[in-house]
């Protein structure tokens, strides 16, 4: 763990690059069993990738560099709002000194968390562009990938076993958990365009990637937009657009998705969240995004050895391992 924190930065480029390109090494193997040829497919799927990442990409940029222009507007209205609250509270003998709340809000304050937010987006950016290089490589290799695993462990089936069920469980995972976040972004950004909130396609956007991040991602995403409401809109619209919030997040999430999902992951609630303190502690934000694929990568590992299979029961969700269960169906 101290090894892979240390080399977080190099690790983190490598896990995108694998679970990106496994995820699109379906598709590739989708257009050639149609007939298409493979270096066709290859430069069709690869093409659709970076037009994908270059467009978000320069929406995300763009609304961010606004945002954050905006930013000292921002603070002067939060001061005008705390100054109201603080009369109404007087009203009842709650006096609070408004010189200590809003000493962490000054322009300075501001600034620097503009310039921060900036430099992490342009290294964000630089990364995408090696992650979108390193996706190519594994997308062009993924087809004899599983030949070269057959010719190495040719008297030890059960490893390339594990390897298909590790493929088949993380195909499954991010293709319904990205029409999942895909629906709670759309529904996020629906939502802002009706009640006019300042920059509803990057919040949405926002609601789309953080819904990966299990437990919290859906909180954090929630915050910006609330906030810019409860600074330019009145209490009622506040309150409404906190219920939508929640019956999105909880209809999508805790209804939607564990229906469609099933017990694909097999993982337990408690295995899930201190995965996500755990990965988010190595990798950062990066392992929170990759928590639960990098924790049923271990997990269906574990299972594969009979020393080791008492742990993969400990993580599962069930008193019956799902992930040997499976591999059994």
């Amino acid at each position: 763990m101290a090894g892979l924190k240390m080399a977080s930065q190099v690790v983190i480029i490598l896990f995108l690059s694998i679970f990106a390109g496994s995820i699109l090494s379906y598709a590739v193997e989708w257009m050639q069993r149609r007939g298409v040829p493979k270096v066709v497919a290859f430069l069709f799927i690869l093409t659709i990738f970076v037009i994908f990442i270059l467009s978000i990409t320069i929406l995300v940029l763009g609304s961010a560099e606004s945002f954050i222009k905006n930013l000292p507007s921002y603070e002067r209205r939060f001061g005008e709002l705390l100054m109201t609250g603080n009369e109404f509270l007087s009203r009842y003998d709650i006096r609070i000194d408004p010189d200590i709340l809003m000493e962490g809000l000054s322009v300075k304050t501001f600034v620097m968390f503009g310039g921060k937010a900036a430099g992490t987006l342009g290294t964000l950016l630089s990364k995408t562009l090696i992650v979108t290089i390193g996706v190519s490589f594994v997308l062009f290799e993924s087809a004899n990938f599983r030949k070269k695993l057959e010719t190495i462990f040719s008297t030890e089936r059960e490893f390339v076993e594990n390897f298909d069920l590790f493929s088949l469980t993380i195909r499954k995972y991010f293709a319904i958990k990205s029409m999942t976040s895909l629906l709670t972004g759309a529904s996020i950004t629906a939502t802002l365009l009706f009640f006019d909130i300042q920059y509803a396609i990057l919040w949405g956007f926002l609601g789309f990637m953080l819904n990966f991040i299990p437990v919290i991602g859906s909180m954090i995403a929630a915050i910006p937009p609330l906030l810019l409401a409860l600074l330019y809109k009145d209490p009622e619209t506040f309150f409404w657009m906190l219920l939508i919030y929640i019956a999105i997040n909880n209809l999508i999430s805790n209804v939607l998705e564990p229906k469609i999902m099933g017990d694909g992951l097999g993982l337990s609630p408690a295995a899930v969240f201190f995965s996500l303190i755990i990965w988010g502690w190595i990798l950062g934000p990066a392992g929170m995004f990759l928590s639960v694929p990098l924790t049923m990568t271990i997990k269906i590992a574990l299972d594969s050895g009979d020393s080791t299979r008492w742990i993969a029961l400990l993580m599962s969700s069930g008193v019956t391992d799902g992930t040997r269960g499976r591999r059994e169906g």
